[in-house]
């Protein structure tokens, strides 16, 4: 004998199906809202770390300037010794220069004449005085340029004057001071210097 199943087994199907679908989108959301939280977990350890590093190089960096700026003041301290240093060479290599000029003028000027001042500006030495004639002037002018230590000397003014009733001739001179290359010159000019 047949036996007809009367019960409602397409709506039984119906309602497994309906349930397997809300287990399955609920298994889903929860597989996607751990997929999301794990993204999210490593994104934001991610942006820790690298808040971390921004942190260590920003530190890094503060040091780093600090120490760039002690470089920047040793470097104007060493500018300021080295030109102290330069003016300290002049005034040594400069130091027996005035003794040789009147060493220098003591032999080199005639009799016959007589100088009242001596002034330097530079290398230039400004000699002012009495001669008892043109010839002893021009005497002096020859003396001057033979000498190793002086050179190019040119009478700037010479007039006829009258002194203790006494006719002189008043004058006024320029010679320059020969400039001797000296091993520390020497030695700086062949140094390179910072811009080339």
């Amino acid at each position: 004998m047949m036996r007809i199943n009367l019960l409602p087994h397409r709506e039984e199907k119906r309602k497994a199906r309906r349930q397997q679908f809300y287990v399955t989108s609920a298994l889903m959301a929860l597989l996607g809202t751990a997929v999301w939280l794990l993204v999210h977990m490593v994104n934001s350890g991610d942006i820790d770390n690298q808040e971390n590093r921004n942190i260590f190089l920003r530190e890094k960096i503060s040091v780093l300037d600090k120490e760039i700026g002690v470089i920047k003041d040793l470097r104007q301290k060493i500018d300021a010794l080295l030109a102290r240093k330069q003016v300290i060479e002049a005034l040594q290599s400069n130091r027996a220069e005035t003794v040789h000029l009147f060493n220098e003028l003591a032999a080199r000027v005639p009799s016959g004449v007589y100088l009242t001042r001596v002034s330097q500006s530079g290398d230039k030495i400004t000699l002012k005085g009495y001669a008892q004639s043109n010839a002893r002037v021009s005497s002096m002018m020859s003396s001057l340029n033979d000498s190793p230590f002086l050179e190019n000397s040119k009478v700037i003014k010479i007039a006829a004057e009258l002194l203790n009733n006494r006719r002189v001739y008043g004058f006024e001179m320029e010679v320059h001071i020969e400039k001797t290359v000296t091993p520390l010159d020497a030695a700086a000019d062949k140094a390179p210097t910072k811009n080339g």
